[in-house]
């Protein structure tokens, strides 16, 4: 399925979200966040099959960041009419926050640049796997700019405030297997082998009871915000759901007979 710079392929179970704009490294355009929006959309769908989600991008690059032509820095605004985070709040916060709610388990595979909003995006994934030739870059500095797209939530998270403020004041790149070693990504393969083990690990996913998968994924969003009692109420209402899922009637059925589990996804 094919949508405004962005794809949607579907493999069984698993959905491969694919930024589709390889001339420019699939930076982020208007028109690629319309697509975005309408590729979500698209996913969500009850009858769509997607139990877990691939997201990655054609081409060199995962996503070279946003395609700054034609925006807010053009000679077409006075400085005290610029507003570069306009875009922010009107497009690219919809989609992330679609991400965000996804119901599903997503995989991230970096398949090349990472740079500014790109890096932003590969980082929602609930696993990063990169390929060896990957790497990431806060590139907002180089332009003027600060970290957007959730980047300064997410980042001190992952590795730190010591190493999230390293790599957004100075922009350097930090490669695939630096990041893995400091615990921003989870895997690092070959570059020939990272999609087909991505599908893999999804299919993995998308095997496993979808309830329960995505009330995870609810739960590690909001621990953040929560203080531990917070936390303990939080976990208390998702096994709730969980546990009235069919998934869990076959979980514990398999158990008990000492065999693989077969589950439906509801």
């Amino acid at each position: 399925m094919d949508f405004e710079r962005a794809k949607v392929d579907v493999v069984g179970r698993v959905g491969v979200l694919t930024l589709n704009h390889p001339e420019v490294m699939n930076a982020v355009s208007p028109e690629m966040l319309n697509g975005l929006i309408s590729a979500m959309t698209y996913i969500e769908r009850p009858d769509s099959g997607i139990r877990a989600l691939v997201f990655t991008g054609t081409g060199r690059g995962f996503c070279a960041g946003a395609n700054l032509s034609g925006g807010p820095s053009s000679g077409a605004f006075k400085p005290e009419e610029r507003d570069a985070g306009a875009a922010l709040e009107t497009m690219y916060h919809p989609f992330l926050r679609r991400l965000r709610n996804l119901k599903v388990p997503l995989v991230t595979a970096v398949n090349g640049a990472a740079a500014g909003v790109g890096m932003s995006f590969a980082m929602m994934g609930d696993m990063i796997l990169a390929a060896k030739s990957a790497y990431f870059l806060q590139a907002f500095r180089r332009i003027g700019l600060v970290p957007d797209g959730g980047s300064t939530w997410l980042l001190p998270r992952l590795v730190g405030s010591a190493r999230a403020k390293e790599l957004s004041l100075l922009g350097e790149k930090l490669s695939a297997e630096k990041a893995l070693e400091w615990g921003l990504i989870n895997r690092v393969y070959d570059d020939a082998d990272l999609m087909p083990q991505a599908m893999a690990l999804a299919e993995e996913l998308a095997s496993g009871p979808t309830v329960a998968l995505g009330l995870i994924r609810q739960l590690y969003w909001q621990s953040p915000h929560h203080t531990y009692e917070e936390q303990l109420d939080a976990e208390r209402q998702a096994q709730k759901i969980a546990g009235r899922a069919e998934d869990f009637t076959e979980g514990v059925s398999a158990f008990l007979q000492k065999r693989k589990a077969e589950f439906k996804g509801r």
